[in-house]
Formats: C-alpha cells, sequence, structure tokens
C-alpha cells in the first residue's frame, strides 16, 4: 500500500506546476481598490478587464447604501437555519416570485451559490434510468454535476447540432431501453469564448425527440435580451426553457443564484435539492441586495446600454486591428494568440507592468497546447479611452510576441521549470 499522498507529491497538476512562478501574480493575484474599471495590482493602477460586474452595480451608490442598511438591520447571521427549518422568510419568497416574473417562468427558487446549486440541480433532475446530453466544453459546474450522475451521459461537440441530434439518437434508443429520460444541458453564454449556446436549435429538436432542455445562463441574465432577461429571451426560446438558472455573480454583483420552471418542477426541486436542504438560508443581507440590484435591472435599461457601448467599442476594435475573437456573440471579449505558456507569463506581466492592462489569462489545459487566450470581461462602469489605452496596448505585445521578444524573456523561466 502508497501513501494516499504520494500521488500529490509526485504531481501537482498540469496548472499547479507553475505554482512556483505564477502563484501571487498569474494566479491568485490580488486586485486592490473599489471595485471599477480602475483598481490597484501590486501598487499600481490598471484598466481591469477581469471583473464579472457587467452593469457596474458592484460599486453603485445605491446599491452600496442598500446592502449597508440591510447589513445594519440584519447582520451578516439572519436567519439562522437551513430554509426547510428555520431559514424562511417573506423577503426570500418575494425574490424569488420576482426573479421568476423577470425571466418569464411560473416560479423559481434561491440557490447559495451558483456553483453549488447547479450541481445539485441536476443531482437532483435526474436518475440512474435517466439520460444526459450536454456540450462538450460545459463549464466545470455542469460537469462536476454530470459526475454524480450514475447513469448514461454523453457530450456532443461544441455549439454543433447535428452532434447533438446524433448523441439524442444514442440517448432515445438507451433511455427506451431503461425507461428512463433525457436532460439536454446547454449554457446560455459559454463564458469562455463568449460564443451564445445554439439555444433555438436545440429546442427545434424537441420536435424530434423527447427531452427536456437545461440552460446555465450564468453571462447572459442582464446582458441579453430586449429586457435582460438573457440568452433565451435574446433568441426568442425563452418559453421552451424547461429549467432556467443564472447566478447573481455577474450582472447582479453579488453572492447567490436561482433556478425558474413551472411551479411544480420548482416544488419538486425544493425539497430534493440536497444542497439548498442541508444548508444555511442564503443571509437576509444578500436577498435585500438582490432584490435592489434586480430592481435596477428592470428600471434602469441604461445599464445594458452603457456595457453595450462599451462591448461594441473594444470589439469592434480589437476585429478592426486583426485580432482573433473568435465568434462571441456576448460581452466577454477573447483574444486569442499563439504561444506557450512561459511566454503568455511574459506577456501578462508586460501587459500589466508597462501598459497598466489587467485581464484574465487562460492557457493549456483549459485551452489546448500552444494557444494563450486573454479573456475580458468589459462593464458598464469602463470607458472609450480605456477601450483606446488597451487596443494600442494590445497591438504593441501582439509585436512582442511575433517577433520572438516573450520567447527570450521566458527561456530562464523555461529552465527553471526543467530543472
Amino acid at each position: 500500500m502508497r501513501d494516499l499522498f504520494d500521488k500529490i507529491y509526485r504531481d501537482k497538476g498540469p496548472l499547479g506546476k507553475w505554482a512556483a512562478h505564477a502563484e501571487g501574480y498569474f494566479v491568485f493575484p490580488k486586485l486592490e481598490g473599489e471595485i471599477s474599471n480602475r483598481m490597484k495590482f501590486q501598487g499600481k493602477e490598471v484598466v481591469t478587464w477581469s471583473i464579472n460586474d457587467y452593469l457596474g452595480l458592484a460599486n453603485h451608490p445605491e446599491v452600496r447604501k442598500v446592502d449597508a442598511e440591510a447589513g445594519a438591520a440584519y447582520g451578516s447571521a439572519y436567519p439562522m437555519g437551513a430554509r426547510m427549518m428555520s431559514g424562511h422568510t417573506d423577503l426570500h419568497e418575494q425574490l424569488q416570485n420576482e426573479l421568476a416574473a423577470f425571466v418569464n417562468k411560473e416560479a423559481a427558487y434561491l440557490l447559495n451559490f451558483g456553483y453549488q446549486g447547479m450541481v445539485s440541480t441536476i443531482d437532483a433532475l435526474v436518475s440512474k434510468d435517466d439520460i444526459i446530453v450536454y456540450d462538450v466544453d460545459a463549464h466545470a459546474c455542469i460537469i462536476d454535476g454530470v459526475r454524480l450522475h450514475m447513469g448514461k451521459r454523453f457530450t456532443y461537440k461544441h455549439n454543433d447540432v447535428e452532434s447533438l441530434e446524433k448523441n439524442l439518437e444514442r440517448a432515445t434508443k438507451m433511455a427506451e431501453q431503461t425507461g428512463g429520460g433525457i436532460l439536454v444541458i446547454s449554457e446560455g453564454v459559454f463564458g469562455m469564448r463568449g460564443e451564445q449556446g445554439r439555444l433555438k436549435e436545440i429546442v427545434e429538436l424537441k420536435k424530434k425527440f423527447n427531452f427536456r432542455f437545461f440552460v446555465d445562463d450564468a453571462h447572459g441574465f442582464g446582458t441579453l435580451g430586449a429586457t435582460g432577461a438573457g440568452a433565451g429571451e435574446e433568441q426568442g426560446i425563452q418559453d421552451d426553457i424547461d429549467v432556467y438558472f443564472a447566478t447573481f455573480a455577474k450582472s447582479m454583483a453579488s453572492t447567490g443564484a436561482f433556478i425558474a420552471a413551472d411551479k411544480e418542477i420548482i416544488d419538486y426541486l425544493k425539497y430534493n435539492l440536497r444542497s439548498q436542504m442541508f444548508a444555511k438560508s442564503l443571509q437576509m443581507q444578500l436577498v435585500v441586495g438582490a432584490l435592489k440590484r434586480l430592481d435596477m435591472l428592470r428600471t434602469m435599461p441604461e445599464l445594458k446600454q452603457n456595457l453595450w457601448k462599451i462591448v461594441d467599442a473594444l470589439q469592434s476594435g480589437l476585429k478592426a486591428r486583426g485580432f482573433d475573437i473568435g465568434t462571441t456573440q456576448s460581452c466577454v471579449t477573447p483574444v486569442y494568440l499563439k504561444g506557450s505558456i512561459p511566454e503568455a507569463m511574459a506577456l501578462v506581466k508586460d501587459l500589466r507592468e508597462n501598459y497598466g492592462i489587467f485581464c484574465s489569462i487562460v492557457v493549456y489545459p483549459v485551452i489546448p497546447k500552444g494557444l494563450i487566450l486573454l479573456r475580458m470581461i468589459p462593464t458598464a462602469t469602463h470607458t472609450l479611452e480605456d477601450v483606446e489605452i488597451t487596443l494600442e496596448a494590445f497591438d504593441a505585445i501582439r509585436a512582442r510576441l511575433e517577433n520572438g521578444t516573450y520567447k527570450r524573456l521566458s527561456a530562464a523561466v523555461t529552465a527553471a521549470m526543467e530543472k
């Protein structure tokens, strides 16, 4: 028998092996100051493109006032206990009802955290006889929820409806044998690439196959659709989404999430979601704050308008300069470059130290080897000046990447890793 920790000592994982060179700077960086378009990183002001504060609510004075007043009124403990036992209030119900109405569903149920809630919802929706069919590029919370499933599961190629159809044929044959049903899962917006899920085309397949459709709309909620109700509203098929999920961590700039569906489905889930049945209720300060944020989403369309002004300027500017931003159809703005992980580290350090631009870096194993993804999240608080500064910086770092500057600068890191 070997020591359980032997594998940890031998292999830190594809990302963990870079910890000595990356931690505190490239991963687990510390941004300081009020959440905004400009923050401090290691004592220097940077234009910040890594904050999921789409509508600029995180530091909005009205939001901060309500959050502070709710904190003073309720503290951070109330209500104590799980919702089923002692943690249920009128305000929890009010928020659920308002969220359901906003996304055009009969009912909604609050979740403490998006990740936890997604995992638990998938677990509650399926039994061992059911089959799950989901997009291969689904978020980690979906993948982890699927891992709990004791039955069969199939992935279809990313946003590939033909691949989905083939897998639905397989799933249908299997469901006929097991006596189970089929759950299809997609994202409303894929958070890494920025592409919208092909929800309209997936819904069309309901005419041919018998399945239920679950959509994770974390990045679409508040940013897409005429009213901000998300990717389903944007594509005109909101009514055909059987279970709708969104988090408060993006447009709402807070903590928590919700699911919405027909009342009978929500009634079932609230009695069978283990992560909510056996967890403390969402604290009142967050509930009151979410009510305020939702009201602002409904009554202040200028928030979304300001966001899209920045999105359009940034994305059109990048495309005009010849950058590859993939096929994004949302606020998420990826920039794809070619290079190694050490080159990516040198590039990002240059971008932060010499150009005052802070954006997230994504490398293998999240994306294929040889690619560098710089992922930017525009917000309503950014300015056109921020966009212009960023475009000029990206021109400069691309030139240095192509002329081999970052390869030379990264040689010492590569050598140290090989020792």
